[in-house]
């Protein structure tokens, strides 16, 4: 039953939202251009290159011959010893390059599937690109805010990462596994890069589209009403877009500008999202990451965030 209400109350959704397409083309169909253009303007070039650099390390087996020196201090945190690889690989490129990984490790036996959920947490970033270039210099016009935030965002996610690890039950079974070398690595490591980006480019154009759509027809009402107790209805909008699509919450926020604004940035692109949840769900839940779990543990990471950011930036 409850299944049948959720497909019933999701397709009302999304009959509703083709419908508002159709009867308002000029307006959502130049909303997707929108989407696409910020997704090639601030997305794109930090994502790509440091994709297929990551896809290289993992498809030739370098990021797994990496990790043999730090296989202890990975043990005595409980984790396996590929995940400070998947670390280091995510904290460069950023979302959604950490869930990819963790997948690849997993499909090559290198984390086992009772680690992928920690793991999964412990990668969950964006990237220096991002946060310093787009979010920090481009959108709030200032390049040592935009360090403020990656200092922030990496220590929140690595934080609440490492806590759950070792808090959780037995350590970790995986062993260094090594498996051969990809004998393709250069065209498996580009095609899958390449897929990947654009997947991403798809997500941040539709719940562009999306967000504009809530608040063209007030869905965001019952929590920016929520917010205006304690904030202007400009904050309280551009943190309702954010919780859609990150790229805009954050660009309305820098609009804005200030102390208060850079700090639901980096609650923002901590939390990620509905668009950018929904792309690292696309491949955790292959390796049995629970949705609910993950978006829970987002959250915690993206409070600490703000309150960082509310004393540093």
């Amino acid at each position: 039953m409850k299944k049948k209400i959720s497909y019933a109350l999701l397709s009302m959704a999304l009959l509703a939202f083709a419908a508002a397409i159709i009867i308002y083309p000029e307006r959502y169909v130049n909303r997707c251009f929108q989407g696409f253009a910020m997704w090639a303007e601030c997305v794109l070039p930090s994502l790509f290159p440091f994709m297929v650099i990551t896809m290289l390390f993992v498809k030739t087996g370098i990021a797994e011959k990496a990790v043999l020196p730090l296989r202890r201090v990975a043990g005595k945190l409980k984790f396996p010893p590929a995940a400070t690889a998947c670390f280091a690989l995510a904290v460069c490129s950023g979302y959604p390059a950490g869930s990819k990984v963790v997948s690849e490790f997993y499909e090559n036996g290198a984390i086992a599937k009772r680690d992928c959920a920690k793991v999964a947490y412990l990668c969950s970033t964006s990237g220096p690109l991002f946060i310093i270039g787009s979010v920090g210099f481009k959108m709030f016009g200032d390049k040592l805010l935009g360090i403020k935030m990656l200092v922030a965002h990496v220590f929140a996610v690595t934080v609440v990462s490492v806590i759950i690890a070792l808090f959780s039950k037995g350590g970790n079974k995986t062993g260094t596994r090594r498996t051969a070398p990809d004998g393709n690595a250069l065209y498996n490591a580009f095609y899958g890069s390449v897929i990947a980006v654009c997947v991403a480019g798809g997500f941040i154009a539709f719940f562009y589209v999306v967000a504009t759509f809530c608040a063209d027809f007030n869905l965001f009402y019952p929590l920016e009403k929520f917010f205006n107790l304690f904030l202007d209805g400009q904050t309280s909008s551009a943190i309702c877009m954010g919780l859609v699509e990150t790229t805009t919450g954050c660009r309305e926020l820098a609009a804005i500008g200030g102390k208060l604004p850079a700090a639901f940035a980096g609650f923002s692109f901590t939390f990620g999202g509905l668009s950018i949840l929904l792309q690292q769900l696309a491949y955790l839940t292959k390796v049995g990451v629970k949705p609910l779990k993950f978006i829970g543990v987002k959250f915690i990471q993206a409070v600490i965030c703000f309150g960082l950011l509310l004393l540093i930036a």
